[in-house]
């Protein structure tokens, strides 16, 4: 992808004296008390304003946290507590600006942050009178905030079409470099996972991975719906027998290319839905008529290892079952350690994935860890990203 990089209007010295604005993701959770519970995405900020500050600028920086009313601010709506935490870690006070849509002041090496943007009327229908104001406060917008990338707002998308310079921070830049490394141009065999409780929720992307991908690996409700419809039985698990033809779709397509969907041999089953529940293992061909299918045997698991020890690339988002009770956890954790001790490229993205990557401790050996949980499932689902359309038109400017 062709895009500006803010990395290097720094170190050309473009930044300089320049008024330079940051929209972050500091959309961290909070306590009743508004105190942060977790502040991995102001840690992840950091290098992008610390680059701005470095190179000279005067540096404003915006995020959205939680649901506000446009227009409406409460103190529950507020970035006191992400201006507090973020002046701890950059070691100096960070002022926190309300009221800023109409003129900013700050002076090289000066950084301020401002007001939760999804307050301002027009932020999130990308009002265009809202972004050319947004856009006269500065020299260079740096967008680094991925997990917005797939909504076009004014903070997102209008303040790039109207800003002198539109460029991506280190955070999105990264995201884009991986995406572009797995999906436009991956190096073969490519190989995904999806898994999730239902078809449904990730229909368009598995269709859209069926004509990419060389090993399309199913997992969770999503392949006992495929069971289904490769004429397995599957008890009482969760399935969507409604799609069973869109499910067929997808397996032939592969087909069609000389690609596979594997499907489960052998699985875990249990009577109930519980962590404590007896599991036992059975062929996918004689799961009884009151078993609930709750994760991958091992000789499933050792299939799917075979076939991403020898991937080029492989893009995971799921867990192949329900990895958070132990009993039903091989089959995630044998997925995950053999990503892990492959020589692929791997990029990995959305929330149980990640919390996959966090309990079996592999998050150095993933090649890429996506940010973003919506915005990553549309890049796979085959949409082009507002902030990623925007950003590379800019860069023909």
């Amino acid at each position: 992808m062709n895009f500006i990089r803010f990395s290097d209007l720094c170190a050309q010295g473009q930044a300089r004296g320049r008024r330079v604005f940051i929209r972050a993701d500091l959309n961290v959770p909070q306590d009743d008390d508004g105190r942060i519970t977790e502040d991995t995405r102001i840690r992840a900020s950091l290098a992008c304003i610390e680059m701005a500050l470095d190179a000279g600028a005067a540096v404003m920086v915006t995020s959205h946290l939680g649901r506000p009313t446009e227009g409406q601010f409460t103190p529950a709506d507020s970035l006191a507590p992400v201006a507090q935490r973020l002046g701890e870690l950059l070691g100096r006070p960070v002022p926190l600006v309300t009221d800023w849509v109409d003129g900013v002041s700050v002076k090289p090496g000066e950084l301020v942050l401002l007001e939760n943007c999804r307050v301002n009327r027009g932020e999130k229908k990308n009002s265009e009178e809202l972004a050319r104001k947004l856009a006269a406060l500065c020299d260079i917008f740096v967008h680094d905030a991925f997990g917005t990338a797939h909504r076009a707002e004014a903070t997102t998308y209008g303040i790039a079409q109207f800003a002198p310079v539109a460029c991506a921070g280190p955070l999105l830049a990264a995201e884009m470099d991986a995406i572009s490394k797995a999906l436009s141009a991956p190096r073969r065999p490519l190989l995904a996972i999806v898994a999730g409780s239902k078809v449904s929720t990730k229909l368009t992307i598995l269709q859209s991975l069926a004509d990419k991908v060389d090993q399309l690996i199913v997992g969770g409700g999503i392949a006992n719906t495929f069971m289904l419809a490769a004429g397995l039985p599957i008890g009482k698990s969760l399935a969507e027998a409604d799609l069973l033809d869109q499910a067929k779709a997808v397996i032939a397509a592969m087909k069609a290319r000389g690609a596979e969907v594997p499907i489960p041999t052998d699985v875990v089953v249990a009577k109930t839905f519980s962590a404590d529940a007896a599991a036992s293992i059975k062929k996918a061909t004689e799961v009884a008529d009151d078993d609930l299918i709750l994760d991958i045997g091992p000789e499933t698991t050792a299939r799917l290892a075979a076939l991403l020890k020898v991937a080029g690339t492989i893009v995971w988002n799921g867990p192949v079952g329900v990895f958070e009770f132990d009993a039903f956890a091989k089959g995630t954790e044998g997925i995950a350690r053999a990503i892990a001790s492959s020589s692929a490229f791997s990029i990995a993205g959305g929330g149980d994935t990640l919390a996959a990557i966090a309990k079996y401790g592999i998050d150095k050996e993933v090649g890429y860890i996506s940010t973003g949980g919506g915005a990553f499932l549309e890049v796979l689902e085959g949409k082009t990203l507002p902030a990623f359309e925007i950003l590379q038109k800019r860069a023909g400017v």
